[in-house]
C-alpha cells in the first residue's frame, strides 16, 4: 500500500478492533432497535435526539468509534478511511451539536468505502440530498454551520465514548431505525441477538391472539 493509500494512524488511533460475527450481523438486519433493546434487558439506548435524517434509513453493523473535537470534522474524515465495509461511524462531537459535521462529501466518500452508515451525536448539512444518496445517516438535526479542521487538536477514534449514561466501544452492535439507535455490547451480540429473535416471534404470536378477538388485559395477565 502507497503512503498516500495508507490508513490514517497516531497515538488516539486504534486501526484493529474486533467485530460481531457475520452470522450475528445478518440477523440482526432483521431486527427492529427496540427490540434489541427489550432483549437484552433495556440496554444501550443512545439519545433520543438521534434520529434517522430520512425515514426509510436503517443501520447495522459493528461500531467505529469517533470522540471528536467541537465545530471540527477532520477525525470524521480519518475515521472514514480507519473503517472498514459496513462498519457504523458512532460519533461523539464533544457536546457541540449545532455545526453541519457531515454533508454529501463525506456521504459520497463512506458509500465509496461501503460503511454501513453514521450516528452522530450532533448536526449534519445537505438533508434533502443525503435522503436521495442512500448513505444512511442518523444525527440530531440540521444545522449549515460550517466546521473547522484543526490539525492541532485531539481526537480519538476507536476507544470508548460517552453519550449521556450509555458508553459505546469499538466493535459494538449498532443498530438504528425510525425508533432510534440501540448499541449492544460486543461481548452479548450474540446472545441478544437470539433474544431478540425469539421475543419477534413472541410478539408476533401475540398479535395473532388480539386478532382472534384476546385482549391485551388477558394475554399479559395485567
Amino acid at each position: 500500500m502507497s503512503p498516500a493509500l495508507a490508513m490514517p494512524s497516531g497515538a488516539t488511533i486504534r486501526g484493529e478492533i474486533a467485530r460481531p460475527d457475520v452470522t450475528t450481523l445478518q440477523a440482526a438486519r432483521a431486527l427492529p432497535a427496540a427490540t434489541l433493546h427489550e432483549a437484552g434487558g433495556r440496554i444501550g439506548v443512545m439519545p433520543a435526539g438521534i434520529k434517522p435524517v430520512a425515514p426509510q434509513f436503517r443501520i447495522c453493523g459493528p461500531a467505529v468509534t469517533v470522540h471528536s473535537p467541537g465545530g471540527d470534522n477532520l477525525w470524521l474524515h480519518r475515521a472514514i478511511y480507519v473503517a472498514q465495509p459496513g462498519d457504523v461511524l458512532v460519533v461523539h462531537v464533544s457536546g457541540e451539536h449545532d455545526f453541519g459535521y457531515w454533508g454529501e462529501i463525506m456521504s459520497a466518500a463512506a458509500k465509496a468505502r461501503q460503511l454501513g452508515g453514521l450516528v452522530i451525536d450532533g448536526c449534519v448539512r445537505d438533508g434533502g440530498i443525503l435522503a436521495d444518496f442512500g448513505f444512511p445517516v442518523f444525527a440530531r438535526g440540521l444545522c449549515i454551520r460550517g466546521t473547522g479542521k484543526d490539525f492541532g487538536a485531539r481526537g480519538w477514534v476507536n476507544h470508548p465514548v460517552l453519550f449521556d449514561s450509555l458508553t459505546v466501544n469499538a466493535g459494538d452492535l449498532i443498530v438504528g431505525d425510525a425508533d432510534g439507535v440501540v448499541a449492544v455490547p460486543l461481548a452479548r451480540a450474540a446472545e441478544v441477538v437470539q433474544l431478540a429473535t425469539a421475543r419477534e416471534a413472541k410478539e408476533a404470536a401475540i398479535i395473532e391472539r388480539i386478532k382472534a378477538g384476546e385482549r391485551t388485559l388477558e394475554v399479559y395477565n395485567f
